[in-house]
């Protein structure tokens, strides 16, 4: 676990933990303490790229509006 702590997933590797998680859930054959372990992995996993999204969200935002502010220096040109 202190590994895990250590170094965050990209987006795309947590996604794809988090899809064989699902997968191993889905399969069956565990025990209730697996499934449960499992379980909370994943939400933390989901939880992870939720994080990932919002950030994504927050910096298109921006630069969206960035793009849509007018530019000073074009705005004070003489022409």
């Amino acid at each position: 676990m202190a590994e895990e702590k250590a170094e965050t997933p990209s987006y795309e590797q947590a996604r794809e933990q988090l899809t064989e998680v699902v997968r191993r859930l889905e399969a069956g054959g565990l025990t209730l303490e697996q499934s449960i372990e499992l379980w909370e992995r994943g939400e933390r996993l989901a939880a992870l790229c939720e994080e990932w999204l919002q950030g994504a969200r927050v910096r298109l935002a921006a630069a969206m509006a960035r793009r849509e502010e007018p530019d000073a220096k074009t705005e004070n040109a003489p022409f």
